[in-house]
């Protein structure tokens, strides 16, 4: 049974708290496992909510600031002590190659499996498969850092009604669908447009285009929210987001469920993330993330 569900593994900024953890989310997307931002205590909360080293077939890094990627090095050596059978890629900013590599080879450890490194460049595709094809967008932080999005391939949705009108029933509908035709009748004749699922996963950053760029009509978007918008010159000075611009971005984008995280150890109430996104027009779905929520993403339109 096929599963697309988000597992928050920890949704601090640059200092956990006793009831929040450093960055780390696993997306599940069908079969496969995509981990964004693996801060310190990955691994541990890895095990809290069922996720194994075996679940991962990508790593998807931001940037290299510590409370996104200091787990990498735990991560890394888990999933060859527990020997994955198949290949993991690792996808994370190119300039950052000398922290990745430090990450790695961090200590002493046996290396049993295919790592392959795939460094990002630039604006672009990172990876097509017939699941989903992966793309990255430069973001503004001090540092360099990309945003990732994930977008499902369109497909076709049947029409009882018109298959009905046109004849085609049992297996020939199944023919209809591999082949496209049967006799005089096209699968665009008793079929509508499917629009595939479209996930993002937007971190340290400003408001700049590549924000907007990943949101855009996005069914699930996780986006950082360090700040309060009182504090929105801290946010712009630090090269982050508050609750509203966050929000914002989501409305504009016509996102379904945006899920707030990264938040500021300063604050103490979790629930003023919450009213100011709504008071800054967000009407969809909403969550502020804590430490191991799953979030399922929504059923299709």
């Amino acid at each position: 049974m096929s599963v697309r569900e988000l597992v928050v593994l920890g949704t601090a900024s640059q200092v956990p708290t006793r009831h929040r953890n450093h960055n780390g989310y696993l997306l599940r997307w069908d079969g496969e496992g995509i981990l964004f931002d693996p801060g310190e205590g990955t691994q541990r909360q890895m095990l809290r909510a069922g996720v194994a080293a075996h679940d991962l077939n990508r790593i998807c890094v931001t940037h290299f600031h510590g409370d996104h990627c200091l787990g990498l090095a735990g991560v890394i050596q888990r999933i060859n002590l527990d020997r994955v059978p198949h290949e993991v890629t690792a996808h994370y900013p190119g300039s950052g190659q000398v922290f990745f590599d430090r990450l790695r080879h961090a200590t002493a450890y046996r290396e049993t499996v295919s790592l392959t490194e795939a460094p990002v460049a630039a604006d672009g595709v990172l990876a097509v498969t017939p699941a989903y094809t992966l793309d990255a967008r430069r973001l503004s932080h001090p540092v360099e850092s990309y945003g990732y999005r994930l977008v499902e391939p369109d497909g076709r949705r049947m029409l009882p009604d018109r298959l009905a009108a046109s004849g085609i029933r049992g297996p020939d509908v199944g023919l209809l669908q591999r082949t496209g035709r049967v006799g005089d009748v096209s699968l665009a004749d008793v079929s509508e447009v499917r629009r595939g699922q479209r996930f993002a996963f937007v971190m340290d950053t400003r408001l700049c285009d590549g924000v907007h760029a990943l949101a855009e009509g996005c069914d699930l978007l996780v986006i950082e929210s360090t700040f309060l918008d009182e504090d929105e010159a801290l946010a712009v000075e630090h090269g982050h987001l508050t609750a509203g611009q966050a929000a914002r971005v989501a409305r504009d984008a016509g996102v379904r469920h945006l899920v707030l995280t990264h938040f500021s150890q300063r604050y103490t109430d979790p629930a003023e993330f919450e009213r100011q996104a709504r008071a800054a027009g967000f009407g969809g779905e909403l969550t502020v993330a804590h430490d191991l929520l799953r979030v399922p993403v929504p059923k299709r339109r």
